[in-house]
């Protein structure tokens, strides 16, 4: 193939897509390879045969028999590529560890901290089911489900002032009922 390097690159030039499918028939596999070898996947490995057989298609010119055969600057470009991708993935790993690492966690939350959370999501279930069934069904719909004034509208089938009404109504409601209960549990 070596003495047709030049003829082959120059079919590429013109446009001739066999030509491409000879050179790649020809010499995937030692792409292949030395990407694989570089990168150590073979997903990661077929994405840069992928890349310089583009390349290749796309800017033949850039490779002059005189240099190299078409086997050395394929296998060569083959490399760059693959410690390109090495290169990304490495700074992709160390960007997401950093923002991890940034990323404040959660507090680990007491025993205690988790019984009055219960007891006070407990508070809250006893006061919805004090409502009336309207405002019961448009807060549930609300802050249960977390739809927006009109899709509780849609849901409900009522007009979207009426939802925000009732919603408004049902929250008064809640916090004299609430305010009460959390001082008597105190």
């Amino acid at each position: 193939m070596e003495g047709s390097d030049a003829l082959l690159v120059a079919r590429l030039a013109a446009g001739d897509d066999h030509a491409l499918a000879e050179v790649y028939d020809a010499l995937a596999s030692t792409v292949l390879r030395v990407a694989l070898r570089v990168t150590g996947e073979v997903s990661a490995a077929q994405d840069v045969v992928q890349d310089v057989f583009v390349q290749l298609w796309t800017h033949p010119e850039r490779y002059d028999p005189e240099m190299a055969s078409l086997r050395t600057f394929l296998a060569v470009l083959a490399r760059s590529r693959a410690l390109d991708q090495v290169r990304s993935d490495l700074r992709r790993v160390a960007r997401q560890q950093r923002h991890h690492l940034l990323t404040p966690q959660p507090d680990a939350h007491s025993p205690g901290d988790e019984v009055a959370a219960a007891e006070a999501s407990r508070l809250v279930q006893d006061a919805v089911r004090l409502l009336p069934p309207d405002q019961r069904r448009v807060i549930e719909l609300a802050y249960f489900e977390g739809l927006s004034y009109r899709e509780v509208a849609l849901a409900t089938g009522i007009p979207e002032g009426t939802a925000k009404s009732r919603i408004r109504a049902a929250m008064a409601t809640l916090e004299k009922v609430l305010d009460r209960q959390l001082l008597e549990s105190t």
